[in-house]
C-alpha cells in the first residue's frame, strides 16, 4: 500500500477526497468523492461540526470508489489567516564540502525568527543558496566551502485555525500527513518548468478566497491568500438582480461572462426573481456589469499585492490562473488588461483512472494535493512532470529537498 496516496481539498464551495497509486511517470486516479462544502467560510471552517460531516462524507465517497481504506492524507489550506516570510539563515560548513545536515542546519537557522506564539510554520521553502559569499546558488550539496547562507520563504497560519482544520479531518477518520498551502498545490500542476524559471505568478481563485505564489528562478519567492472569491461574484448578482443565491450561482454558471463588452446588450435569459409571480427576462449585459465590476477589483487586489511584494518585474511569464472561478468566460481577458501582462488559464492535464470529473480548474489543488503526496513517499519526480534539461541536472537536490521537507515542518 506504500504506492497509494490521498489529498483532501478542503475548498469553501466542495470538498473533494482524491486516493492514488503512483506509477512510474504519473499518478493514476482510484478513488473520487466530491462532497459540497459546510461549514466553511472564505477558507476558515466557522462550524467546526458541519465542517467534519462534509469531510467524512467526501472521504467515504473516495474509499468507496477506490476500495481502500484512508488513514492519512495530505490536506490543503488556504484562508486570509496565512502569511508569509522571508528569512535568511547561516550555517558553518561542518567538513571539507557541504552536505545534507549543513543545508538542513542552515534551513533549521532561518527559522529563527520572530513568530508570534499563535502562528505556526507550515512550510519553509529555500529560495537560493551563498557559499562563502557567491550567490545565485542552486545546488551546494558537495561543493567546497566554510559559510552556507540560505535564503529562505517561510509560511505560517493562526495556530488555531490549522488546529481546527485538523480536528475535523480527524474526526473522519484521518490523520494530516501535511498541510499544503493552495496556490503551491496547483503550481506543481499548472506550471511549466520554463514559466518556472522564468517567473510567473500562480492564482488559483476559489469560492472563498483567491490564491497567490510568485515564482522566481525554480523556487517559490512569494506567497499570499486573498479572502475574496467566486462566492463575492455570485452574491453582488444576487444582490444586484434580486435571486436567491442558489440561483445566482447556477445563472453565473450558465450565462455569465467576465467582460461587458463581451455581451450583446439583446441577449436575455429567464429566471425565477424574488417578488415576481412568473419568470422574469434578465439581460446578459447587466449581469456581466456586475461581474466585471467584481473581478477587476479582485485583479487590482492582487495587482497591488504583486507590486507590494516588489517582484512584479521578475514575472515575464505573465500569470496563470486556476481555480473554480478561472473558468469563466472572459475572465483571462479582463486579467491581461488589469495586470498589464500574459495571462493563461490552466487546468489539470494527462490524467488517468477515474478523471471523469477532474478535467477542471476547479481541480489543480487536488490533483497537486497527490503529487505532495507522492513526493512524502519518496517519488519527487512525480512533483514536476515536465522536465528541461536543467532541471535533469538538479533530480539530486529535488530528492534531499523531499528529505528535507520531513525533518522540517
Amino acid at each position: 500500500m506504500d504506492d497509494i496516496v490521498v489529498g483532501i481539498d478542503v475548498g469553501t464551495t466542495k470538498i473533494c477526497t482524491l486516493v492514488g497509486r503512483v506509477e512510474t511517470d504519473r499518478i493514476r486516479i482510484l478513488g473520487v468523492g466530491i462532497e459540497p462544502s459546510d461549514g466553511i467560510k472564505k477558507g476558515v471552517i466557522v462550524d467546526l461540526n458541519a465542517a467534519s460531516q462534509a469531510i467524512t462524507r467526501s472521504v467515504e465517497k473516495a474509499e468507496y470508489t477506490s476500495g481502500v481504506e484512508i488513514t492519512g492524507a495530505v490536506v490543503s489550506l488556504a484562508g486570509g489567516h496565512v502569511a508569509s516570510i522571508n528569512s535568511r539563515g547561516v550555517a558553518a560548513v561542518s567538513g571539507e564540502t557541504i552536505d545534507e545536515m549543513d543545508v538542513a542546519r542552515a534551513l533549521e537557522a532561518a527559522q529563527a525568527v520572530a513568530i508570534p506564539h499563535n502562528r505556526e510554520i507550515i512550510h519553509v521553502i529555500q529560495r537560493g543558496f551563498r557559499v562563502d559569499g557567491q550567490d545565485g546558488i542552486h545546488q551546494p550539496i558537495g561543493m567546497h566551502g566554510y559559510r552556507l547562507e540560505v535564503e529562505a520563504h517561510i509560511i505560517t497560519a493562526a495556530q488555531a485555525t490549522v488546529e481546527n482544520l485538523r480536528q475535523a479531518v480527524a474526526a473522519a477518520g484521518v490523520d494530516v500527513l501535511q498541510f499544503v498551502l493552495n496556490p503551491l498545490a496547483s503550481g506543481d500542476v499548472v506550471l511549466t518548468q520554463a514559466e518556472r524559471e522564468m517567473g510567473a505568478a500562480v492564482c488559483d481563485i476559489g469560492g472563498g478566497t483567491t490564491d497567490l505564489a510568485l515564482y522566481v528562478d525554480g523556487n517559490v519567492w512569494h506567497t499570499m491568500v486573498l479572502a475574496v472569491g467566486g462566492n463575492h461574484i455570485t452574491n453582488d448578482i444576487a444582490h444586484g438582480l434580486r435571486l436567491p443565491i442558489s440561483q445566482a450561482e447556477e445563472i453565473k454558471k450558465q450565462h455569465g461572462y467576465a467582460l461587458k463588452a463581451g455581451v450583446g446588450a439583446e441577449e436575455t435569459f429567464k429566471v425565477q426573481v424574488f417578488g415576481e409571480e412568473g419568470l422574469a427576462e434578465i439581460s446578459r449585459y447587466d449581469m456581466a456589469h456586475i461581474i466585471e465590476a467584481r473581478v477587476e477589483e479582485i485583479f487590482a487586489l492582487i495587482l497591488q499585492e504583486i507590486k507590494r511584494s516588489g517582484y512584479d518585474s521578475l514575472l515575464p511569464a505573465g500569470m496563470v490562473l486556476t481555480g473554480g472561478t478561472s473558468a469563466l468566460p472572459g475572465i483571462r481577458q479582463l486579467a491581461a488588461q488589469v495586470l498589464g501582462m500574459p495571462v493563461r488559464t490552466a487546468q489539470p492535464e494527462n490524467l488517468v483512472g477515474l478523471v471523469d470529473q477532474l478535467h477542471s480548474p476547479a481541480f489543480s489543488t487536488s490533483i497537486g494535493l497527490l503529487h505532495w503526496a507522492a513526493a512524502l513517499t519518496g517519488e519527487p519526480k512525480l512533483r514536476r512532470p515536465r522536465r528541461s534539461s536543467r532541471e535533469e541536472r538538479q533530480m539530486d537536490f529535488s530528492t534531499l529537498k523531499e528529505w528535507l521537507k520531513r525533518l522540517l515542518p
